[in-house]
């Protein structure tokens, strides 16, 4: 789920210009080397064709059937071992990161649905897992992006 966060998160907004964490091949190849990845060019592109689908998905701007492409030739095999069962998950080499977020979003959509969101402040790219008991978690961050929109608010409303 870190690694899905992670993703979704690596094009954000600073200074009210996009970084893109996987744009340049050295800073991608380390962001997917520190994620499990071997960092290729052709992992690169995979991580960033499933991040931004996912961002579409998770914003509304996509339907879910938009990751068929992605998930072409994937398939997942039962092994069972003395421990019990465990999957083993086939793909191309260069896909297996992004494949493995995209099994993460669908692991978290059915075990938490709705709580994978993009934060509420406007001027904030980022999204956030709402792991609250109330499920009402708007900010990416309370600190950073809630505080702003309250300060925000507050000003509007003693203008």
């Amino acid at each position: 789920m870190d690694t899905l966060l992670d993703l979704l998160n690596s094009r954000p907004l600073v200074d009210g210009r996009e970084v893109d964490a996987l744009a340049d091949p050295a800073d991608g190849r380390r962001w997917a080397r520190e994620h499990g990845g071997d960092g290729s060019l052709a992992e690169l592109a995979s991580l960033r064709e499933a991040r931004d689908v996912l961002r579409d998905i998770v914003t509304g701007e996509r339907p879910p059937e938009a990751l068929e492409p992605l998930l072409d030739g994937v398939q997942r095999i039962p092994e069972v071992a003395a421990e019990g069962l465990r999957w083993t998950l086939r793909t191309p080499p260069h896909a297996r990161l992004a494949v493995e977020v995209i099994l993460a979003w669908a692991d978290t959509e059915e075990r938490m649905p709705g709580r994978l969101r993009p934060c509420a402040n406007t001027a904030c790219r980022l999204f956030l897992l709402d792991r609250s008991r109330a499920n009402r978690a708007r900010w990416c961050s309370m600190a950073v992006c809630g505080n702003r929109e309250k300060a925000r608010r507050h000003y509007e409303r003693i203008r």
